[in-house]
């Protein structure tokens, strides 16, 4: 997919480039985003938008760390900082339909459906759709903008997250108390909401990462009639695909994958190394009480490298009981990398091996590991148990 093709390419409609396209994680809608919808309609992504403004955010602090030894890369992270805005306006719907993708009333981005009337249906599907535009994240600190002036200058002249009179994302020129900026698609009002689904069990949240679909889609299949697509339905399976349908591929339909769970860890770390401890939120099957963003994401990374950590029985989650990588002492110690995991049982499924993405874990181990956070301890399943003396003792049932 052409970056540059896509930001200059406009039709009076806005940035469109995004109604529709393979992107490899297009079997998580309510059918096949590779087909071309009827004439007139089109599809307003919410991924494929989150994506690229996260690509927007990577260059830009890729040009800024240039610049402390070359200035002359102001002027790049100027261009892509600038086309992150333009694409943080498209998802606000101030482009073209008026209407954002994200669901205010839902607390949670969802692609947007528009007829070619102008009519707009929301898709009310709950999956990495509407979890990737977290992923547009970065923080700036005082090192990076020493030499760039003009860019701060830009910071400033969107204070608010106000870009052509509308608020699009959160606010750049806001500092920290160690002068740090924010460059965001998501401001910290939002954020609760969309951590409440994702560390809910029921939801998101399962024994070995977060779910590509949420489980409510286990009983919530019928999204009833979609105009342009008919019929729409979404399915929760939790490991193998049940379908051919999709491009022949319809694995993210529930399972763990490594990849974009290891983008959102890196995603929340962000959130909370500018907004600090003192940042706190909901996570309903981690404790009681709120826990501030490091303790989720420590959770997060527990329970995905417990993958490969023996059980209380000694079995291994992600090889299935027959294995020779389970009882066999000639094997038990040469582990085996999965493409994607069972989301119930924590079963490896699909390629093997695939250390490209799976072997991310080995970094998770070191989260888990290698720094000690104060102020909560880690249970084996992954629950959070905050230390009585100094949470006052509040969460002391959620022993794990």
């Amino acid at each position: 997919m052409n970056y540059t093709w896509w930001i200059n390419n406009k039709d009076g409609d806005g940035l469109n480039v995004f109604e529709g396209g393979f992107l490899g994680l297009d079997n998580i809608s309510v059918f096949d985003r590779s087909m071309r919808l009827p004439d007139g309609y089109k599809l307003k992504q919410s991924d494929a938008s989150g994506w690229m403004a996260m690509f927007a955010m990577n260059m830009t602090v890729m040009a800024l760390e240039l610049a402390v030894q070359d200035p002359d890369y102001e002027d790049t992270a100027i261009q892509t900082y600038e086309q992150f805005l333009n694409i943080a306006n498209s998802v606000t719907g101030h482009a073209a339909t008026g209407v954002s993708l994200w669901d205010a009333d839902d607390g949670f981005f969802k692609d947007l459906l528009v007829e070619p009337n102008g009519t707009h249906h929301r898709v009310d599907v709950y999956s990495w759709v509407g979890l990737i535009p977290l992923f547009a994240c970065e923080v700036v600190d005082q090192r990076l903008l020493e030499q760039v002036p003009r860019f701060r200058k830009l910071l400033e002249s969107h204070a608010g997250g106000v870009f052509h009179g509308n608020f699009i994302c959160a606010c750049p020129a806001h500092e920290n108390d160690r002068g740090e900026h924010l460059l965001s698609l998501v401001d910290h009002t939002m954020l609760p909401a969309i951590v409440r689904r994702l560390f809910d069990e029921r939801e998101f949240l399962s024994p070995h990462g977060i779910r590509s679909v949420s489980r409510i889609h286990a009983e919530r299949r019928d999204l009833d009639f979609l105009p342009g697509i008919g019929e729409a339905l979404i399915e929760y399976v939790p490991g193998k695909s049940n379908s051919g349908l999709f491009g022949g591929n319809s694995n993210w339909r529930g399972s763990v994958w490594l990849p974009t769970n290891y983008v959102l860890i890196l995603a929340l770390e962000k959130f909370n190394r500018f907004l600090g401890d003192g940042y706190t939120v909901l996570a309903p099957s981690l404790a009681e009480g709120e826990l501030t963003l490091r303790e989720v994401v420590d959770s997060l990374a527990r329970r995905m490298a417990n993958l490969y950590r023996p059980d209380t029985t000694g079995k291994i989650p992600a090889f299935i009981p027959s294995s020779p990588w389970q009882p066999d002492p000639h094997w038990r110690g040469h582990l085996q990398f999965f493409e994607y995991f069972h989301s119930d049982n924590g079963f490896g499924l699909g390629a093997a091996h695939q250390t490209g993405w799976t072997g991310l874990l080995a970094n998770l181990v070191m989260r888990c590991h290698g720094q000690d956070i104060a102020g909560f301890e880690i249970g084996k399943e992954g629950n959070v148990k905050p230390r009585r003396e100094q949470r006052g003792g509040k969460h002391e049932h959620y022993d794990s």
